[in-house]
C-alpha cells in the first residue's frame, strides 16, 4: 500500500466516524424528548463494572430552587442566550491558559452537549465541538427539557448523577423537597462535584452558597423560561 493511498484511508475513515457521530448527536437529540438521557460519564462507569447512582425525575418533581441555583451560579443568562453566550465564551478564551478554555467558558447547553456527547477533559477541540452541539440541543429543545436533562446528568459525586442522587445521598430527601439553602449548596458544588460535599461543606464553600442564595432573589425575576 503506498503512502498515498494509506493517506487516503485514514481520510475516509476519519470522515466516516465524523458522520457516525454527527448522526449519533442528531438522532439521540430527537430520541432524549422521549427517553431518559445517559451521559459518557455512566456509560464509561458501566463499561468498567463501577456504580451508577441515577434516577431519573422530571423537573416538575425537582424544587423549583434548584434549576433557579443552578442557573443564576452556572448560566446567569440561560433563558437569553440562544445555546452560546458569545460574549461570555469570548472574553473566557481571551483569558484562556494553555490548558484550554475554563468552565466559566461554558452555558448549561454546552455542558449538556459535553455531558452526553463528548469528553470530559479541556480542549479546545472540544469546546468547539460544544458550540455547534448546543446551538442544535437549543434549537430543538425547550428551555425546561434543557434544564431537566441537565439536572439529570450532572456529577454530583463519585458515580452520583443527577438531582434526586444527589439530593437522596446528602440530604436524605427527594429532590422536590430541597430548600433554598440545600440547592445553592448543590449548586455550588457542581464545578468540582467529586471535592466539595453539599452535606458537609467546607468554609468556602458554605461561603459561595450563601452569596449564591442572595443572587437567587435577584435573578428569580429574570428565569421565566424555567416555568410550566
Amino acid at each position: 500500500m503506498t503512502v498515498t493511498r494509506f493517506l487516503h484511508r485514514v481520510v475516509r475513515i476519519g470522515l466516516g466516524l465524523t458522520l457516525l457521530w454527527v448522526g449519533a448527536v442528531f438522532w439521540l437529540g430527537l430520541l432524549y424528548w422521549a427517553v431518559p438521557p445517559v451521559s459518557t460519564l455512566m456509560v464509561g462507569r458501566w463499561l468498567t463494572l463501577q456504580p451508577v447512582e441515577r434516577t431519573f425525575v422530571s423537573l416538575n418533581e425537582i424544587s423549583p430552587n434548584l434549576p433557579l441555583a443552578v442557573m443564576t451560579s452556572e448560566d446567569s443568562r440561560f433563558c437569553e442566550h440562544n445555546g452560546v453566550d458569545w460574549d461570555a465564551l469570548w472574553d473566557v478564551v481571551e483569558a484562556a491558559d494553555g490548558d484550554g478554555p475554563s468552565r466559566g467558558a461554558s452555558t448549561i447547553p454546552m455542558q449538556v452537549a459535553k455531558n452526553l456527547f463528548l469528553w470530559p477533559s479541556r480542549s479546545y477541540v472540544r469546546k468547539g465541538l460544544e458550540i455547534p452541539v448546543a446551538l442544535y440541543l437549543d434549537l430543538i429543545w425547550s428551555k425546561r427539557k434543557m434544564m431537566e436533562v441537565y439536572l439529570n446528568v450532572a456529577e454530583w459525586g463519585d458515580g452520583v448523577f443527577g438531582a434526586e442522587a444527589a439530593a437522596q445521598r446528602y440530604f436524605r430527601k427527594s429532590a422536590k423537597t430541597l430548600t433554598r439553602q440545600e440547592a445553592a449548596l448543590l449548586a455550588r458544588a457542581l464545578p468540582n462535584p467529586l471535592v466539595r460535599n453539599p452535606a458537609r461543606p467546607r468554609p468556602g464553600h458554605r461561603a459561595l452558597a450563601g452569596q449564591l442564595q442572595a443572587r437567587m432573589a435577584r435573578a428569580a425575576p429574570f428565569s421565566d423560561c424555567l416555568k410550566p
